[in-house]
């Protein structure tokens, strides 16, 4: 796992909550009476963190965030750039992930819509692993017999995404894009755009309705917990936009 996978897996729950309950026991076995405060409340953040209202209300103050619509005075979208998510692997050879094929399917649609032509970005996921942008572009013209005219092979994450889309859009003399991804992720993947000066168009799959907060919402489940972490990594990934670029 690349440094930055293993960082943000040390700084996000579960794992984070995870340590501090190991931390917990440290200062318990050492006669520390803080101790049972930092194991109770890691313990009840991570039971929160599993449950449908945290997960659902994260992500749709998430997607609450996104735009949805090109700037003001922007052309109109020539492109259609589809992010690459996950990859699926197991005994047989590497196929596109559960995320990424919802994000081809909306892209596919898009497409058939509008006409316009596609570009597939992301690179590989796993050290010696084929990019995943490849995985998506035979999967788009096998399932969905939808051909893609070009194949961004080489991002690492959501700012390579962008920059290296916009590239080589930019060199076929195309200026704005539809940018198809999960709701949830739109918000830091219009940001990237946004601080390229190339305009998009925010194109959601699959939209978070907002928890209800009856009875059921309350029930800790691992997905939710998932659910969760993905949406906090948003939250971080925008965060350090933010900080880093003003």
């Amino acid at each position: 796992m690349p440094f930055q996978g293993v960082l943000t897996s040390l700084l996000l729950p579960p794992l984070l909550l995870v340590l501090f309950i190991v931390a917990a026991g440290l200062l318990a076995w050492r006669g520390r009476r803080a101790a049972g405060a930092l194991a109770a409340a890691a313990a009840l953040g991570l039971l929160l963190l599993a449950t449908p209202f945290a997960a659902g209300t994260l992500t749709h103050a998430l997607e609450r965030q996104a735009a949805l619509a090109a700037p003001a005075g922007a052309p109109p979208p020539a492109a259609i750039i589809v992010l690459g998510g996950e990859m699926a692997s197991g005994a047989g050879a590497p196929e596109v992930g559960p995320l990424t094929l919802e994000r081809l399917r909306a892209g596919a649609a898009l497409h058939r819509r509008t006409g316009l032509p596609l570009l597939v970005t992301a690179g590989p996921v796993a050290p010696g692993g084929p990019p995943l942008a490849e995985l998506m572009a035979r999967s788009l013209a096998e399932d969905f017999g939808v051909e893609v005219r070009w194949v961004e092979n080489r991002a690492r994450d959501t700012r390579d995404n962008a920059v290296l889309s916009a590239e080589m859009l930019r060199a076929e003399g195309i200026g704005a894009a539809y940018v198809v991804s999960h709701a949830w992720h739109l918000a830091r993947a219009e940001a990237a755009f946004a601080r390229l000066g190339f305009p998009v168009t925010g194109y959601p799959v699959r939209r978070e309705r907002m928890p209800s907060g009856i009875a059921s919402d309350w029930l800790p489940r691992p997905d939710h917990l998932a659910r969760s972490w993905f949406a906090l990594r948003e939250w971080a990934g925008i965060l350090v936009y933010w900080l880093r670029d003003g």
